[in-house]
């Protein structure tokens, strides 16, 4: 069997799956270029070399997991975001394009030529905390995530964006593990999970039942994880210090609530214009005074 008639017959097996089917011929193609480690421009000059037996067999075990609703990045083993190559396993939520936008937001708003203390609290995969590194490359890190399987991952990720020096990876339920320390922080950011638990059934099958539900789901509202973390992250910033959360949709008004208090209240909106991004600073108890 030649590479073009692989891709077309498992093409066919996909888009038979009205769940596969928008993009079943790219899927088909993606896993074809991994499972032979071969790029899209050696396809496209050879679609009729053959296929062994045993890279056909490996191929349809690629296509078996994806017919099974397995997102495509964790049978690929990587998902791109900010412009850098993660790994990823079942272990950790899938980096999404719209957490693009809070990475952007807060580069946008934090010096690069200064030395920065950050904090990335749910770190998964260690996406946004490996961006921030590789852009402010005076800024060290503290990366936290409940899951150490999730840790185990983001360090190894650090590690071939080499800024694993920066980022200091520790298990912790939100701020727990530096509440007693006496640490300040210049900013604090996180997707957090924002999901309503009455949203669980409408979720496409391959998210539900395939991505860590801890990374997702927070409470009937979606809102349980953002009422314990905004009081935290107050307390562990330093005046004036920044607070940057991704949200979900229909969440504004709620966050608009829960940051009273704070100042530079800001949301920044997706290219689908849904508010995805909540910007605040901690008061300064200077300007605080009467």
């Amino acid at each position: 069997m030649t590479l073009r008639q692989a891709i077309t017959n498992a093409a066919a097996e996909l888009a038979a799956n009205p769940q596969l089917s928008e993009h079943a011929h790219r899927d088909a193609e993606l896993l074809l270029l991994h499972t032979l480690q071969i790029s899209r421009v050696t396809l496209i000059a050879y679609p009729d070399r053959d296929l062994s037996a045993a890279q056909h067999a490996l191929y349809q075990s690629a296509i078996n997991r994806r017919l099974q609703l397995e997102p495509i990045q964790y049978i690929t083993g990587e998902q791109e975001f900010y412009d850098l190559s993660l790994h990823v396993t079942p272990a950790v939520l899938i980096p999404r394009p719209e957490t693009e936008h809070l990475v952007e937001a807060v580069l946008h708003l934090l010096p690069a030529n200064k030395p920065l203390n950050l904090i990335d609290i749910g770190t998964g995969s260690g996406a946004i905390a490996i961006a921030l590194a590789v852009h402010l490359p005076l800024a060290e890190i503290t990366a936290f995530d409940l899951s150490s399987g999730a840790l185990a991952i983001a360090e190894r990720n650090a590690r071939q964006h080499n800024v694993v020096g920066r980022i200091r990876f520790l298990q912790s339920d939100l701020l727990a593990a530096v509440e007693s320390s006496g640490e300040s922080f210049d900013a604090i950011v996180s997707n957090p999970p924002y999901i309503p638990e009455s949203d669980r059934p409408t979720l496409h099958p391959q998210v539900r039942d395939h991505e860590p539900a801890s990374a997702l789901f927070a409470g009937e509202t979606g809102l349980d994880i953002y009422r314990r973390l905004i009081p935290e992250a107050r307390s562990a910033l330093k005046p004036n210090g920044l607070l940057a959360l991704e949200i979900g949709h229909g969440q504004q008004a709620s966050l608009t609530q829960l940051l009273a208090g704070w100042t530079d209240i800001t949301f920044i909106n997706d290219l689908q214009q849904i508010p995805r991004v909540a910007l605040a600073r901690r008061p300064n108890p200077v300007d605080s005074k009467p």
